[in-house]
């Protein structure tokens, strides 16, 4: 599903780059991540310094560029699928997803600060997060900015109308209860579920609406309940 052919007949990888800002909730990122893998997508992984310190302060876990497989393997609690994973420093802008030319299908900032959605609006580029969003506005290619803050003021307001009207799609962290779920996995794999129905990937992370009332009474969704 990651890969198309050249004209060669060569498989060219395409990835999706997710994009980990500073924002509380970073568990929504690993869990957008577990779904891209379970998707059979590969993934280009961008996490900003910022958010290196929240992955500490929320899970324990530091996210080194040395180490970073086993960090992620850590944070995301297995290491399957991690061969379809590339990491990119959040300094190099040399990193491949950095040009237009580089085969991406398109980018997921999860969670985004404020800041983030900002940079990506003014087109700051004031790292490689900001600055593969603004690659990813300029060709055309899906963008989901998964914005984690309340209350929101009016320059941030004015920064995701901005968003929109480039294209891309503003997706608030806020799970819904209409599918049973209780937990807080279950709501963060709800939230995770809605980033990958925007981006168009196939998933089975939550109870869809199917026009019966009552049907949450029956608990979370659950591999056999999801339609895809």
């Amino acid at each position: 599903m990651s890969a198309a052919k050249s004209a060669d007949g060569t498989a060219v990888r395409r990835p999706w780059v997710v994009g980990v800002s500073g924002a509380s909730g970073t568990p929504y990122a690993a869990s957008v991540i577990r779904g891209l893998l379970a998707a059979g997508e590969a993934v280009d992984l961008v996490v900003s310094r910022a958010a290196r310190l929240t992955i500490l302060d929320e899970t324990g876990i530091s996210f080194r560029d040395a180490h970073w497989r086993q960090d992620l393997a850590r944070w995301l609690g297995s290491d399957e699928g991690l061969d379809d994973v590339r990491h990119w420093a959040a300094g190099d802008f040399a990193a491949g997803p950095s040009s237009g030319s580089y085969p991406a299908k398109g980018m997921l900032v999860v969670p985004a600060t404020t800041g983030a959605v900002a940079g990506i609006a003014l087109g700051l580029s004031k790292d490689l997060l900001q600055r593969v969003a603004s690659v990813t506005l300029k060709e055309r290619r899906p963008l989901v900015v998964c914005v984690r803050e309340t209350p929101l003021n009016g320059v941030t307001l004015k920064h995701l109308v901005e968003l929109d009207a480039q294209g891309a799609v503003v997706l608030p962290a806020s799970p819904g209860f209409y599918a049973g779920g209780s937990t807080v996995r279950e709501l963060v794999d709800f939230v995770a579920g809605r980033v990958l129905d925007a981006a168009g990937v196939p998933h089975r992370m939550y109870r869809r609406w199917e026009g019966e009332l009552g049907a949450a009474a029956r608990g979370p969704a659950g591999a056999a309940d999801t339609v895809e």
